[in-house]
């Protein structure tokens, strides 16, 4: 964390953006003083780095995990924007639960609090023993048989709900077959792709 003083948020809010090297609206900040006086203002911020945010999601999430199973080791690392916090235990089951819905439950809870705590959009996915990187590679691998299928014989063909993350895993290994095309439907944990044939647009 840094801390910046200057008369307006403005003027500060630069200084921490030219400092740091971050367009002023991805910084996360926190107003520490904003004084206003006959003649002059007076403003303090705090910003929060990268680090700032993994570390509070380590220590976050670590707390609640605790709370169900002994000396959890939680490995964080950075891919693009999204903060992967992988879990090491012994206690698979508890964490996961059926389907993977213990696990989403806490990836969700960890997001909405480092979302509160910094006022951004943070990206996390949490992941035990390789479960999510498995599930990947199976629900990728099955999306594509399928897509080969769609190809085939023209019809679409809608997929059973999954999560955000995995959604997106398959949007993305699908993206690259040419003539298909895919799309989220749903609300909630409802939310499934369909997918269909891209067939080009008519030129008359």
């Amino acid at each position: 964390m840094k801390t910046y003083k200057g008369k307006t948020l403005e003027q500060v809010l630069e200084e921490a953006s030219n400092d740091l090297g971050i367009p002023i609206e991805d910084l996360s900040y926190e107003i520490l003083l904003e004084e206003k006086r006959l003649f002059s203002k007076k403003v303090e911020i705090e910003v929060y780095e990268t680090s700032d945010i993994v570390n509070y999601v380590v220590d976050y999430l670590n707390r609640i995990i605790s709370l169900f199973v002994e000396d959890p080791h939680i490995k964080p690392s950075l891919n693009d924007d999204v903060i992967i916090l992988e879990i090491e235990t012994n206690h698979n089951s508890i964490l996961i639960g059926k389907n993977g819905r213990t696990l989403a439950a806490l990836n969700e809870l960890v997001k909405i609090a480092a979302m509160r705590k910094f006022k951004k959009r943070v990206r996390i996915l949490l992941d035990i023993n390789d479960y999510k990187s498995d599930k990947y590679r199976k629900i990728t691998s099955h999306a594509k048989r399928l897509a080969r299928n769609v190809i085939k014989t023209k019809k679409p063909v809608t997929l059973d709900p999954m999560t955000a993350d995995e959604r997106r895993a398959v949007h993305n290994a699908l993206g690259r077959i040419k003539g298909i095309k895919t799309e989220s439907t749903g609300t909630g944990y409802n939310r499934r792709i369909t997918i269909s044939v891209d067939e080009p647009l008519s030129n008359e």
